[in-house]
């Protein structure tokens, strides 16, 4: 273990977006982390393990690399560690995920500090929180769809695709783009 404060708690910031972690790892810093940040996960990998996190936030897509690989990885070194999953391209399937693989949160962005610390000492869930009168739209039940088939696909846009009987660059076009409002 390195030289780092032993009052603070360690906390692993992952996102390939340099300029949001310019901007979170200080506000973190102020309530009271220790952070750490990589932009992809080889370097967050690296530092985990040097580090011993007790805190992570991970963004979902780092790079062309899936952030679900890096809390499967980081649940695996310490299985306490508590994980927020960041997104601005948030589904139901990545979300169901996320928390499988260990994750105690999932955020879409942007999400400020104060949202992602709330998130992080949150252990319980809110039977309180609102049921929508309103169904999804079908523009946002086929993004959901996608998402779904390629996660059954462990990410693999070819065998998705093929699943899906669609031309691989269509699919890759349609995720591209941001999920529809509900």
């Amino acid at each position: 273990m390195s030289n780092l404060a032993p009052d603070k708690p360690q906390l692993l910031l992952v996102d390939d977006d340099v300029t949001y972690c310019s901007v979170l790892k200080p506000a973190l810093e102020k309530r009271n982390f220790q952070v750490s940040v990589a932009n992809d996960i080889a370097a967050a990998m690296l530092l985990a393990e040097q580090t011993e996190p007790e805190y992570a936030v991970i963004d979902l897509r780092i790079g062309f690399e899936s952030g679900l690989e890096m809390v499967k990885k980081l649940i695996s070194l310490d299985s306490n560690t508590q994980i927020v999953m960041l997104t601005g391209f948030a589904s139901i399937a990545t979300a169901v995920e996320a928390i499988k693989l260990g994750a105690i949160h999932y955020l879409t962005k942007p999400a400020n500090a104060d949202e992602i610390v709330n998130a992080l000492y949150k252990n319980e869930g809110d039977a309180s929180v609102a049921i929508s009168d309103n169904p999804l739209s079908v523009k946002r039940l086929e993004w959901e769809h996608l998402q779904k088939v390629l996660m059954q696909h462990d990410g693999n846009i070819s065998a998705a695709a093929r699943a899906l009987n669609m031309h691989r660059r269509t699919l890759q076009r349609k995720l591209e783009k941001r999920p529809v409002k509900e």
